[in-house]
């Protein structure tokens, strides 16, 4: 498997294996809502093409992708402990836009986390998403994201809005 290679890198990645006959099964990409620097290149159509899968990790941002931080930042949070997520990042306007991203998910019936795992478990060439979670619910919320997987194009185009805000 590769890791966080741009679609250039990996195809080059896959070729090169594919000439020492062992295929590439798996690409490990960090990919969110908020980071989709993979979907806007093609990444996802040409892993599906190549037959080769991706396991998605970092699909919440850090816990960006679901309501801890709309009220603020938490004592004791991934954002106060200053390792990947800073809280100098978390400003006025992200808010703004995790905030309408929960409505929508609202709408559709869905915390904003699940809504956040479907969107990217809707994409062809996704195999799998890696989810981090500090404790047993948060498993038990998240396993429900299977129950409604599909978006309609208004959803999408709403989201495609939020997000290039």
């Amino acid at each position: 498997g590769i890791s966080n290679y741009p679609l250039e890198r990996a195809q080059r990645a896959a070729a090169m294996l594919r000439e020492m006959k062992v295929p590439c099964l798996i690409h490990q990409i960090r990919f969110n809502m908020l980071n989709r620097q993979y979907e806007e290149t093609g990444m996802f159509p040409w892993l599906a093409g190549a037959g080769v899968g991706s396991i998605v990790f970092s699909p919440l941002a850090q816990g960006l992708l679901t309501d801890k931080y709309l009220h603020g930042i938490p004592a004791g949070s991934r954002a106060t402990r200053n390792h990947f997520l800073k809280e100098s990042s978390i400003t006025p306007e992200l808010v703004a836009k995790i905030a309408a991203l929960n409505e929508i998910a609202k709408k559709r019936g869905q915390s904003l986390a699940q809504m956040a795992l479907a969107w990217i478990l809707r994409l062809n060439g996704v195999t799998s998403v890696l989810i981090g979670a500090s404790r047993p619910e948060q498993i038990a919320e998240l396993v429900k994201t299977g129950d409604h997987l599909s978006f309609s194009a208004e959803e999408l185009a709403q989201i495609k809005e939020t997000l290039n805000q």
